[in-house]
């Protein structure tokens, strides 16, 4: 039958979470069928949510323009719910009524074949992939390998140094990578991302230097910059940005030197009041761990681009009323420089060990 083509294939499951299995069984479908249809089904109160699932696949399938991801909720599970998915899928895209005939049903088990029947379709069984989603669930770390990286990017565990000026974010936020990576195995692939809003400051500095260059005025300072909405609007969403980009290639763990939640209280700081477009984009990431560089014990350094030693304090206060009034999870990075590297790898020890949390709300059915 490989060598049969066909007009509609259908792939179907809860893809909870989506792995290399699910993902060949897919590409299979779409090399012999001129349009597949794949059914991501999920229950009620399941855990990553079926939005997050859906996008994951359509992610991972961008470049296979025939196959389409349709979800919808599925308690339970029958063969008139996947022929209505398919036969919505159908209508959205424009297509004829005829086009919702399901041809074949691919799947890796061979008791489908009565599925199959049921919706008069014929059943091509492929050889499962060792592996499956309960397998992903109960070891994310150790089957990692098997995501691909829209998946990764959304399950990886990021975890924010954030505080004041001058308290050591970037140092211990890159030693924390550092020793991760020093792990090996799954963990040399661990990513740092640094803090845009710092590039965004030194371009904008530089751009006014440039003007003043031209009008014959005095090089600026950093008091002399003048901050807009449109400044913290693009550093939060290119902060989101390159979270995502890192997090898709990197280990199961991502480091980052601050992030768009952050970047809401920094638009406090400079513009004294809070901005709820800026901190929208800060909601729109889940973060799992914040580490609060405490600046009690770590003096100022001036580096020509801070101004703010008089508001450090403040400032470590505001972050704290704002993760406590968010409902983040965070622990405070006091002591000398190891000492602090060592209280954040212990935390972020205790984050991995306590899973990913993954609720399947339906354990009989299919993953």
């Amino acid at each position: 039958m490989k060598d049969v083509r066909h007009p509609h294939g259908l792939v179907f499951g809860r893809f909870l979470p989506p792995h290399e299995g699910h993902h060949r069984l897919i590409e299979t479908a779409a090399a012999q069928c001129d349009r597949v249809t794949v059914a991501v089904l999920a229950s009620a109160g399941e855990s990553p949510p079926l939005a997050d699932r859906v996008a994951w696949m359509r992610a991972v399938h961008a470049g296979q323009p025939h196959v389409r991801i349709v979800g919808d909720r599925a308690d339970p599970v029958d063969t008139a719910l996947i022929e209505a998915m398919v036969g919505r899928a159908t209508i959205e895209d424009g297509l004829s009524p005829a086009a919702a005939r399901i041809d074949v049903l691919f799947t890796s088990a061979s008791e489908d074949g009565e599925i199959a029947g049921r919706l008069g379709a014929a059943h091509v069984r492929e050889k499962p992939f060792p592996v499956s989603s309960s397998a992903v669930r109960s070891d994310v770390v150790g089957h990692w390998h098997c995501l691909r990286p829209p998946v990764r990017s959304g399950l990886a565990r990021r975890v924010v140094v954030l505080g004041a000026e001058s308290t050591g974010t970037t140092t211990v936020s890159r030693q924390i990578a550092a020793a991760l990576a020093a792990r090996g195995g799954v963990w040399a692939s661990t990513r740092w991302v640094g803090e845009y809003g710092r590039a965004y400051t030194e371009e904008k500095l530089a751009a006014l230097t440039a003007q003043a260059a031209a009008a014959g005025r005095p090089p600026p300072a950093m008091q002399d910059l003048r901050w807009t909405d449109g400044d913290f609007l693009t550093i939060a969403e290119r902060q989101n940005a390159e979270e995502d980009t890192a997090a898709a290639t990197g280990s199961p763990v991502l480091i980052c030197d601050t992030d768009a939640f952050a970047t809401g209280v920094w638009y406090e700081r400079y513009l004294g009041a809070r901005h709820p477009e800026v901190e929208a984009i800060g909601d729109r990431r889940r973060h799992d761990l914040y580490l609060l560089t405490d600046h009690a014990d770590v003096p100022f350094e001036q580096d020509g681009l801070r101004d703010g030693e008089h508001l450090r304090p403040w400032m470590n206060q505001r972050f704290v009323e704002r993760m406590e009034e968010t409902g983040r999870p965070w622990i405070a990075l006091r002591g000398s420089r190891t000492e602090r590297l060592t209280h954040a790898l212990a935390a972020i020890d205790r984050l991995v060990a306590q899973g990913w949390g993954f609720i399947n709300a339906a354990s009989a059915a299919r993953d």
